[in-house]
């Protein structure tokens, strides 16, 4: 977990947490993101540190995490992955994507193509499932290209109607400011 949100934290799990509001506010939380808490808080500009705290072990009944909920957490490490890398701008994932598989498509149909021009072989008979399998790539990566706009379009269609920023300001220095702060440290 640590390594897919990159907050160094020890112990996702526990919690004992403690945020300021101004930073919550901006956190909306679904599904089983709530053990994610720290890294979106971190997205939204919020410095996070651990304070180690020390484990009871449990004193009566069992844990109820099994292989059904390790799959469920797999599943939000790897949204919360995307969230936190891909949210503003997700034609960086869709695109690149899209843009191998359309590379890859063009290729594989373009050898089909001078094979039946310069050697006038049968493409059907002789590379019909690379033909298959290029015309498939070629779809697909044009679909992950548009998918890619389209997220594009909705993040900032987002982003303007409701008035945010993709960014966090925490604080404006002015020159006097910015002075008093060089000379405290």
């Amino acid at each position: 977990m640590s390594k897919a949100s990159g907050i160094d934290l020890r112990d996702f799990g526990t919690t004992f947490k403690a945020y300021r509001a101004e930073v919550l506010k901006d956190v909306h939380l679904y599904g089983e993101l709530h053990r994610f808490i720290p890294a979106l808080a971190s997205f939204y500009g919020a410095r996070v540190a651990e304070v180690p705290i020390q484990n009871t072990p449990r004193a009566a009944g069992a844990s109820h995490y099994g292989l059904g909920r390790t799959f469920r957490v797999l599943f939000d490490i790897l949204t919360i992955r995307f969230l936190l890398k891909y949210f503003t701008r997700p034609m960086h994932f869709f695109g690149a994507i899209g843009l191998a598989g359309t590379v890859a498509g063009g290729a594989m149909l373009g050898y089909c193509a001078v094979v039946k021009l310069f050697w006038q072989l049968d493409i059907i008979q002789e590379h019909g499932p690379l033909m298959i399998a290029g015309a498939l790539l070629l779809l697909a990566g044009l679909m992950m290209f548009s998918t890619g706009l389209i997220g594009e379009l909705l993040i900032r269609t987002y982003f303007e109607t409701q008035n945010r920023r993709i960014y966090a300001i925490r604080d404006i220095l002015t020159q006097k400011r910015r002075e008093k702060v060089d000379e405290r440290r």
